[in-house]
């Protein structure tokens, strides 16, 4: 049984020709999203998709410092994946990089599920600056493990995380949480750091509800994430709380940390429904 989101297959072309620059990957049941089984986890496929971006016409003087991921529709989580990227607007300091995510669609042919943008910039030695304002969470020995990998549910997402609570689910006021992944991006390869956060950093929206997840729905069609300090070590500390409107839509806006501090912000776009069979009134 792999411990690991994804397994790389090869660089193989998808299929059509149009998107000849490609690896391929399949989906390992850790990828599986808690909404359903059919679909993947919003943090893997962020993930999957900032490694395109790292690794594409790499430059060991630039770095990610915002990333936008669009989820384009529920990804599935059977089946090959492709992945590609390419350098949109090149510079000696800035640098736009996108990628895009691919899977067959309902007439077998490759279609685009996930996109992600980067601003990648050139990096030089502001120690002597460096500020964040945010303040720290709570350690993680004042957090509560609420054991969700011991639950009835099949394997998926939250059986590839340590996840440990600073503060009570619904309760008021920002939810925070420490996380890590325990398993591989991709088998047989060790996480960067940033690939670390965004496997991770989906899970603000969940951190952030309000919302009773036996009544409502909440999902994310977005996340956008600012890392002005590249995180350092396992744990990714996250501090969010989502706003909702009175028409089916909410925000969700946190910060992310290591153990040493903020490291960036994230905000996610929310759909908001009442489970099946219920009302809006009904649901409160």
């Amino acid at each position: 049984m792999s411990d690991s989101y994804y397994e790389l297959v090869d660089g193989a072309a998808a299929p059509g020709g149009n998107y000849p620059e490609c690896e391929k990957f399949r989906a390992t049941d850790l990828a599986r999203g808690t909404w359903s089984a059919a679909i993947q986890h919003g943090g893997p496929v962020s993930a999957l998709l900032v490694r395109a971006l790292e690794r594409c016409q790499r430059r060991d003087d630039t770095r990610l410092s915002r990333v936008v991921i669009d989820l384009l529709g529920g990804v599935p989580a059977e089946g090959d994946l492709w992945v590609s990227a390419q350098v949109q607007r090149g510079g000696k300091q800035i640098e736009l990089v996108s990628a895009e995510m691919l899977a067959p669609g309902p007439d077998g042919q490759p279609r685009a599920v996930a996109r992600a943008s980067g601003w990648r910039l050139q990096t030089l030695d502001t120690r002597a600056v460096a500020y964040a304002a945010a303040p720290m969470p709570g350690p993680r020995s004042e957090a509560r493990n609420r054991n969700l990998r011991a639950r009835e549910w099949d394997r998926n997402y939250v059986h590839s995380l340590d996840w440990l609570w600073l503060t009570e689910p619904l309760s008021e006021g920002p939810g925070e949480s420490w996380i890590r992944p325990t398993v591989d991006l991709v088998t047989g390869e060790t996480m960067t750091p940033l690939e670390r956060l965004f496997a991770v950093a989906d899970c603000a929206n969940g951190i952030g509800s309000k919302l009773n997840i036996t009544r409502w729905t909440f999902l994310n069609t977005d996340l956008a994430v600012h890392v002005f300090r590249v995180p350092d070590g396992d744990w990714i500390g996250v501090r969010a709380e989502t706003s909702y409107g009175p028409d089916g839509v909410g925000t969700t806006i946190g910060t992310l940390f290591d153990e040493r501090g903020a490291v960036g912000a994230i905000q996610q776009s929310v759909l908001v429904r009442p489970r099946p069979g219920k009302s809006g009134r009904e649901a409160k």
